[in-house]
């Protein structure tokens, strides 16, 4: 496999499917070991990762003792790889994904997306929280909308078209002028990943984004999103998940 990833005691596992081929899938599941992965190329070339995750650690400070959540954690993913970190609860999956979206920072270690340092949070980045946050006043087109606020760089007729297309993707045609209190805890969370997916981004980082989802939309949600990687007109290269289930 393309992917690169090691750590020290983190209780955390790896799962990586290539998407390179629509026809056939390459799966494969290691455990976290302890062999130090190779450094990516410092240049911007086809073979350079679009996350690298480099020698991350993260302590919380605890009375006079710092307290190790993440010891040591290499992970690269690439173009077209769909990256799963499962682990037991408190083994710091959530606090690794917030690093590698520029939200937290590490205490030693970095992250790179595509060769460059991230300091801090960057539009390529979109991230889907596992509690979502939406605002009650607002429809939730509108609601989508809001998170296209900082983009300039497009027309508000852009801005909406964008909005629209990602409620569509994650299943929510026809409820955008619905406001939160009037859809479900499940509906609610296809906001929240609809709003990530209207950003365009190049990598997609999920924290447990189908936990209150019933079985078969979460599945849904789940084949939509690998057809957003494997499709070439699509902007996203890469998605990270953290999630207890790997199917």
């Amino acid at each position: 496999m393309a992917s690169d990833f090691s750590a020290h005691g983190n209780g955390m596992s790896f799962v990586m499917d290539d998407f390179k081929s629509t026809k056939s899938v390459a799966r494969q599941e290691t455990k976290v070991r302890s062999a130090a992965s190779p450094s990516p190329a410092s240049d911007v070339s086809p073979e350079v990762p679009i996350i690298s995750v480099e020698h991350v650690s993260l302590d919380y400070k605890k009375e006079k003792e710092p307290l190790p959540v993440l010891v040591d954690v290499s992970l690269a993913a690439r173009k077209d790889e769909f990256v799963v970190i499962t682990g037991p609860s408190g083994c710091g999956k959530s606090s690794l994904l917030r690093i590698i979206a520029g939200l937290n920072k590490p205490t030693s270690g970095r992250v790179l997306f595509r060769g460059t340092p991230v300091t801090e949070p960057r539009q390529e980045l979109a991230m889907i929280f596992q509690n979502f946050v939406l605002l009650p006043w607002r429809t939730a087109l509108e609601n989508v909308l809001f998170g296209l606020v900082s983009r300039k760089d497009i027309s508000e007729e852009k801005k909406k078209e964008l909005a629209m297309r990602a409620l569509d993707d994650a299943g929510l045609k026809g409820f955008e002028n619905v406001y939160p209190g009037e859809l479900s805890g499940g509906m609610k969370q296809r906001v929240g990943i609809a709003r990530a997916l209207a950003l365009e981004p190049q990598a997609l980082l999920m924290d447990e984004p189908f936990s209150s989802l019933d079985d078969l939309t979460a599945e849904h949600l789940r084949k939509g999103i690998y057809s957003l990687l494997i499709n070439p007109s699509s902007p996203i290269q890469t998605v990270l998940m953290v999630s207890h289930n790997v199917e």
